[in-house]
C-alpha cells in the first residue's frame, strides 16, 4: 500500500528535487543506498470503497528519503499519488520496480 507524503529532505537536505518523489521504507532503505534511484510505480486498486482509485498507466519517482513506518513499501509525494490515483482514495496497492 501506498499513501502521499508532503516535503521529503532525507536524502538531499532542501535541495529541490522536483515533485515526482517518493519515500522508501526500512525494507527498500538499505542505509540510504536507495537515495536518487528512480522507480516506476503503478496503482494496483484501492485499499477501500473509493470507486475507480487507479488512473491507470505508470510514472517514475526518484527516492528523497526514508521512511520508516511505510512497512515494504513507498510514501509517494501528492503530486506522484494524483498522476496515478485519485487522491480521495487515501492508500493504494502499488507495483514498483
Amino acid at each position: 500500500m501506498v499513501a502521499w507524503t508532503g516535503v521529503a529532505t532525507g536524502c538531499f537536505g532542501n535541495k529541490d528535487v522536483g515533485k515526482m518523489i517518493a519515500a522508501a521504507s526500512d525494507e527498500l532503505w538499505a542505509s540510504g543506498n536507495i537515495c536518487g534511484k528512480m522507480l516506476t510505480v503503478r496503482c494496483i486498486r484501492g485499499t477501500n470503497a473509493v470507486p475507480n482509485p487507479c488512473h491507470g498507466g505508470s510514472i517514475t519517482v526518484k527516492i528523497v528519503d526514508h521512511c520508516p513506518g511505510c512497512n515494504g513499501t513507498l510514501d509517494l509525494s501528492k503530486e506522484a499519488f494524483a498522476a496515478i490515483a485519485n487522491p480521495v482514495a487515501g492508500k493504494i496497492v502499488i507495483d514498483y520496480h
